[in-house]
């Protein structure tokens, strides 16, 4: 049984804009971004999502979380994962307590992962959070601990969404791509170099990730393409 825990108003979180403002341009895309995702492997099944970014502050995490609702409001079972185990968030998005998560599965084989999954007050929307920031979090994510905790997961949800660390940070996102089925790169307007999304997409390319696209985020309002503000 998946753990119940009762959140403030979402209302209040200003990160959730799906929530907050459902019927904005930015949720409209965030849409977009979902039909897009589920017409992307016409043949295979999409079902694990890997969200990262080349820098730090990019936005990756607003939205990882936005997309878990977005996918979670058609009647899925989503399960949003805070696979950064070195800056975690999504336990301060949804107001949660990250006294264990990701870490604790990893390092204890006794522990079910049904064990750390919260229960979200958007139905179909489940969360696990990050836990104990580790020591070796690219050891631990590229564990075959870790494999088999993905194929768990895929058997309980339609879809598992991975919020992951930057890609020229360190190597995690790296590890989670060549085991998920695709990824998402978030690319904040004016902050980050060519170069820098060059680079990101050459390693990216070395463990043969599938790059289903990306997100071009904190364009100015007045502009027509996609934009959004967060964490």
């Amino acid at each position: 049984m998946f753990k119940n825990k009762k959140t403030d108003s979402l209302n209040e979180r200003p990160g959730l804009v799906v929530i907050n403002k459902p019927t904005s341009i930015v949720s409209e895309q965030f849409r977009t971004v979902r039909t897009n995702i589920q017409f992307s492997m016409v043949d295979e099944k999409l079902q694990s999502l890997v969200v990262t970014s080349a820098g730090p502050s990019s936005g990756k995490s607003t939205v990882s979380a936005n997309l878990a609702v977005t996918f979670a409001s058609e009647e899925n079972r989503v399960l949003l994962v805070d696979a950064d185990l070195r800056k975690p968030t999504v336990h301060k998005t949804f107001n949660i307590k990250n006294n264990e998560g990701l870490t604790k599965v990893l390092t204890d084989k006794l522990t079910n992962i049904d064990e750390v999954i919260y229960r979200s007050s958007i139905e179909g929307l489940f969360l696990m959070t990050s836990g104990a920031i580790p020591p070796n979090p690219a050891e631990l994510l590229s564990s075959k601990r870790m494999n088999t905790i993905i194929e768990e997961m895929k058997e309980e949800f339609d879809m598992i969404i991975f919020d992951m660390p930057p890609v020229l940070a360190v190597t995690d996102a790296q590890v989670m791509a060549s085991k998920v089925d695709g990824l998402l790169f978030v690319i904040p307007k004016g902050e980050v170099s060519k170069e820098q999304v060059l680079k990101s997409k050459e390693l990216l390319e070395n463990v043969q990730a599938n790059i289903l696209g990306a997100i071009l985020n904190k364009v100015e309002k007045s502009e027509k393409n996609y934009y959004y503000y967060g964490d």
